[in-house]
């Protein structure tokens, strides 16, 4: 009896000291699939990618659409046609699991709203695929990486402008969903900076929601009140140009740069179109914002996640900056220069390049 006890204590011990040695090597594998370049074992970046389009009612986001196939080409991602989600925050979730049942392993969306969108982020994280964001940062929700500009920057660089050209006055700021955080960043920055640095103008807004419709008739409404109206900032002229402009023609408001009772006006986006108004002289400004980089990165990072990848806060090596949000989510702030008539004509200005 005492014999088979000990040979049982040394088949045991065999078997603990097994179990360790394998412990000891899956601890190894797992220390280095996380190394000092924030590279973790992944899926080695295959797969179906699916691309989520908030509407392709704008310029803007027809010319992201456009670039979306030729960065998925370029960055080597294997994305599947374009889904459009048509501005409405309950189809995109829908467009999210249909996306997922499909198969995907990857999938770069454009919320429409901040805080909705966090119910398609869960159903991804439940299957464990790597979601990026491109323009609008969620509220809540894991994403490997937002891919976004600054628009905080956006708010105070058309303050600075209008400010700078404006002594005095009425100026109207026509403001996009609140419901997105890009809406709420470029409003809020706009108006802090007018109170901060512009005390002389007042700042009347109009929330349009991305809407073109709504802008129209609501500016119409606006100018019967106020025709004495200086300035506008239209934070999305992809959705705003064309309506601002037929709303100040049909009140024969559209003086050019330079003739008397010139408003002046800025935009955001960066599309053709406004550029074209600039040369005119029909608007004076817009803030770039770069729809090939958001393609181009937006493809970059969803590749990086599902290969395991991750970065840090910091400088990256295409100019731009990558900062831990309050949410803890990292964005890559992407560079969006102001375009006047001094470099309007600038053949880097993606705006330039579209045919």
């Amino acid at each position: 009896m005492a014999g088979r006890n000990v040979r049982n204590t040394r088949i045991a011990s065999r078997a603990v000291r097994a179990a360790a040695a394998a412990a000891c090597a899956t601890l190894v594998l797992a220390a280095c699939g996380s190394t000092k370049d924030s590279v973790s074992s992944g899926g080695g970046g295959t797969g179906k990618v699916g691309v989520i389009l908030p509407l392709l009612t704008s310029p803007f986001w027809q010319s992201y659409n456009d670039y979306v196939p030729k960065m998925a080409k370029s960055e080597g991602v294997d994305a599947l046609k374009t889904v459009n989600s048509n501005s409405d925050p309950s189809q995109q979730i829908t467009d999210i699991n249909n996306q997922l049942n499909q198969g995907v392993k990857g999938l770069v969306v454009a919320p429409l709203d901040s805080a909705a969108i966090a119910a398609g982020l869960d159903q991804a994280e439940r299957k464990g695929v790597p979601v990026v964001a491109v323009d609008v940062a969620p509220e809540k929700g894991k994403v490997a990486m937002v891919v976004r500009a600054n628009n905080v920057a956006y708010g105070e660089k058309a303050c600075e402008y209008l400010g700078k050209q404006i002594p005095s006055g009425k100026v109207v700021q026509i403001m996009g969903d609140l419901a997105s955080v890009n809406g709420r960043e470029r409003s809020e920055a706009f108006r802090t900076c007018v109170q901060k640095n512009y005390p002389k103008l007042k700042v009347l807004e109009i929330p349009a929601k991305w809407e073109s419709d709504t802008a129209a008739s609501k500016l119409d409404t606006l100018l019967n009140a106020n025709p004495d109206i200086k300035g506008i900032y239209m934070q999305a002229g992809g959705v705003y140009l064309a309506p601002t402009l037929q709303t100040l023609k049909s009140k024969g408001m559209l003086k050019k740069t330079g003739q008397a009772g010139h408003i002046t006006i800025v935009s955001n986006d960066g599309i053709p179109q406004e550029f074209d108004a600039i040369r005119k002289g029909e608007i004076d400004a817009t803030v770039s914002q770069p729809a090939d980089a958001y393609a181009k990165y937006g493809m970059y990072y969803i590749k990086a996640a599902m290969q395991g990848k991750t970065f840090k806060p910091g400088p990256t090596d295409h100019d731009s900056e990558i900062v831990k949000l309050p949410s803890g989510i990292l964005e890559d702030q992407l560079p969006a220069p102001l375009v006047t008539k001094d470099n309007v004509d600038d053949p880097k200005l993606w705006g330039n390049t579209v045919k």
